[in-house]
């Protein structure tokens, strides 16, 4: 892979040196009167894009109305601050932005600061007025959830409606969420940690929602309503021209593509380590969008993990320290997020969380420190039919990087695959699932243990230049049956390692569609960019954009479309609008010519599996109930408009926890897998207790996954 490395720093100095040259050609442009720091910025990354970007945009009325309809977007996604007729003055740049770019003016971005900042004022007083009197939930009433269905209002009488239903239907949600915990408060059973006191590092007890009557809860929850605006208007004041300047920066670069972002120079640094609390906290990556904060993915051996009830794809609504009253984040900035989310080890927060059927929950995590052993490569045997079945799960394709004796996730799946061999087992379930992809180059490396040698990936630059990554090594570490798992949210390098054993014929890939992120990204410091004479205008932050695309050996990009497993199973995320084609502005799928390779010699009789799979799952009383829970969340989350009736409202809560509960019975009821450590572990472990529990953890939550179940089956019809 030396090669492959000396190309990559080539090509950085190269990217690095048109980031250059744009600035230096926008300083002399401007040198008379002097660029402003905006001139510098958004000229400066434009020119740069316009040369390094995979697919770059034209500056003309297509680029504009993009930046436009982003931007608005972004400023307003609900639609509940600025007027019909603020849309249609803004429109007026609709295919001027481009020249305001070119020629270094901000007509359109001082217009939409100037209004937004009036409407918020005005939406401060509105709120305060709204919230100062009780509502009537008794009154047959709708309100429309889903803002992409939603216009803006067209006067200020129709906006003033609009955020009296929107504040009713926030204090409704609160006022049911209330009742629930008084209800369960009454049936609750006195608790150890309330019987006896807390141990010396252990989390305070939560307190009991205290009884309140009817009018009581409501005037609570509206109080609660009112902090939560109190607290984002005031977020909403404290942004500060730089900070709007990078959040326009940013719309800019996401119109190329979702994954090109610009970083101003604190993001930057939130950017490489977006976990909750480095060493100490719940282990959750966070994203946000559309003014809602969602976990992104859950890391391995963390709090988060272990508690098993947050999940990636939920949204988080309030935070609340212990005890203590929760805090709601909607309309939040990540970075302000995480000073409440992330804390002590020892501590408690409880996160309350809409999961993506629309049903509330509140999650009690205990945080602690993330243990990095848990992330790596862990492998287990499944015993089943008097045969033993190897199980391997890898979360994240990690790399030692910076050449510092740190751990490769090709090496270690070596390494397990070395112990499963030496176990006898009949078969290697390999699980991607929730794996959001990591180093190219142990992807490449890793699928060289599955075949003799040959192509594994296409990467392919904005100029059509193709390089082919080999493995080369003839050695086979495993030739038995191999079902890899994978879902929505595998992506980047497990869509390539799952899209070669695909095209090779070497395994069956079980689950669902793939996220489809083909691309590559590189980082540009701009402030290395810039020339000496600028430094006064000095930091700028980075630049993240999108270099090159994956193309599988076969020749079609995992770009977009992802990878379509041989074998679809039931998932209880299959309904939900995530993945590249739920983002905006994605690259499209297309296809090269394919790379010269010979398929597996003895290659699944797919079709036989797939029949015999298809049959199990009909009878499969788990799946049938996923399924079913899976078409109700559906209908549910396509019914945007909510009854703003107390009644109503909690018939259809009520509703949503019977199905989830009903699929948790089932699953509970689901034969448990009979897992066990491999015998080199327990050889290697030499009675260390510590080793000894975190096996067990790694295998407890999965014990009744009725996923790994069915790939136990399709395993051992290939035997």
């Amino acid at each position: 892979m030396s090669f492959l490395r000396l190309k990559i720093g080539l090509y950085a100095f190269l990217v690095t040196a048109v980031f250059v040259l744009a600035s230096y050609r926008l300083f002399r442009r401007n040198s008379a009167d002097g660029p402003s720091k905006e001139q510098v910025l958004i000229g400066t990354m434009v020119q740069g894009l316009s040369t390094a970007h995979y697919q770059p945009e034209k500056l003309d009325d297509a680029f504009s109305k993009r930046v436009f309809d982003l931007s608005l977007k972004r400023d307003d996604y609900r639609k509940t601050f600025l007027l019909a007729s603020d849309v249609e003055n803004l429109r007026r740049y609709q295919n001027d932005i481009d020249d305001e770019v070119k020629n270094g003016k901000r007509d359109f971005f001082d217009l939409s600061t100037q209004l937004m900042a009036q409407r918020v004022k005005e939406m401060q007083a509105l709120y305060r007025e709204i919230l100062a009197k009780p509502f009537d939930f008794t009154t047959q009433e709708t309100f429309q959830t889903d803002p992409e269905k939603a216009s803006f209002p067209a006067d200020k009488a129709t906006q003033r409606e609009l955020w009296r239903k929107m504040l009713k239907y926030e204090t409704l949600s609160r006022v049911s969420e209330m009742m629930d915990a008084q209800e369960k408060a009454k049936t609750a059973k006195p608790s150890a940690a309330t019987a006896a006191p807390a141990a010396a590092n252990a989390a305070a007890p939560t307190a009991p929602e205290p009884v309140r009557t009817p009018a009581q809860i409501e005037a609570e929850a509206r109080k609660r309503v009112l902090k939560f605006y109190d607290d984002q208007f005031a977020d909403l004041s404290d942004v500060d021209a730089n900070e709007r300047l990078a959040n326009y920066a940013n719309v800019i670069a996401n119109t190329y593509d979702p994954h090109t972002d610009y970083f101003a120079p604190k993001a930057k640094d939130d950017f490489d380590y977006q976990l909750t609390g480095r060493f100490e906290g719940i282990g959750a990556q966070l994203r946000e969008k559309d003014g809602l904060i969602y976990i992104e993915d859950i890391l391995p051996g963390s709090a988060s993990a272990r508690q098993g009830e947050l999940k990636k794809g939920d949204a988080i609504l309030r935070v609340a320290q212990g005890a203590a009253e929760p805090v709601s984040i909607e309309g939040w900035r990540i970075t302000k997020a995480v000073t409440l989310i992330k804390g002590k080890k020892g501590s408690e927060v409880r996160l309350t969380v809409r999961k993506p059927d629309g049903a509330t929950k509140v999650v009690s995590i205990i945080r602690d420190l993330v243990v990095n052993d848990e992330t790596y490569a862990r492998s287990a045997a499944i015993t089943d039919k008097n045969q033993k079945i190897g199980y391997l799960q890898l979360s994240t394709f990690y790399a030692d990087f910076n050449n510092d004796g740190g751990r490769s996730s090709a090496e270690d799946v070596k390494k397990e695959l070395a112990k499963m061999n030496q176990e006898g087992v009949k078969g290697v379930i390999m699980d991607l699932r929730y794996n959001g992809g990591g180093s190219l180059n142990d992807a490449v490396d890793m699928a060289g243990l599955f075949i003799d040698s040959g192509p594994v990936v296409q990467v392919r630059d904005g100029r059509g230049r193709t390089q082919v990554l080999e493995d080369k090594d003839p050695r086979v570490q495993y030739s038995g049956p191999l079902v890899i798992l994978v879902n929505k949210y595998s992506a980047s390098a497990s869509e390539i390692l799952a899209a070669a054993m695909q095209d090779y014929k070497r395994a069956v890939i079980v689950g669902s569609t793939t996220y489809g992120k083909g691309t590559v990204q590189r980082i540009v410091d701009l402030d290395e960019s810039l020339p000496n004479e600028l430094n006064s205008l000095k930091p700028f932050g980075s630049l993240k954009f999108t270099t090159s695309k994956f193309y599988r050996v076969n020749g079609g990009s995992t770009q977009f479309k992802g990878v379509v497993p041989d074998v679809v199973l039931p998932d209880m995320y299959s309904y939900l609008e995530e993945g590249e084609k739920g983002s905006d502005y994605p690259l499209k799928w297309d296809e090269i010519a394919p790379a010269r390779f010979r398929a597996w010699n003895t290659p699944p009789a797919y079709d036989k599996l797939r029949a015999e799979s298809k049959a199990r799952v009909a009878t499969n009383q788990s799946f049938n109930i996923m399924n079913e829970v899976t078409q109700m969340s559906l209908a549910r989350k396509k019914e945007s408009v909510e009854s703003l009736n107390l009644a109503t409202y909690r018939t259809k809560q009520r509703q949503s926890r019977i199905e989830a509960d009903k699929y948790e019975a089932a699953q509970k009821a689901t034969t448990a897998l009979a897992f066990s450590p491999l015998s080199a572990d327990v050889q290697a472990a030499s009675g260390d207790s510590v080793k000894v529990n975190r096996g067990q953890r790694f295998t407890k939550n999965i014990k009744k996954d009725i996923t790994i179940g069915e790939a136990v089956s399709i395993i051992e019809n290939q035997l």
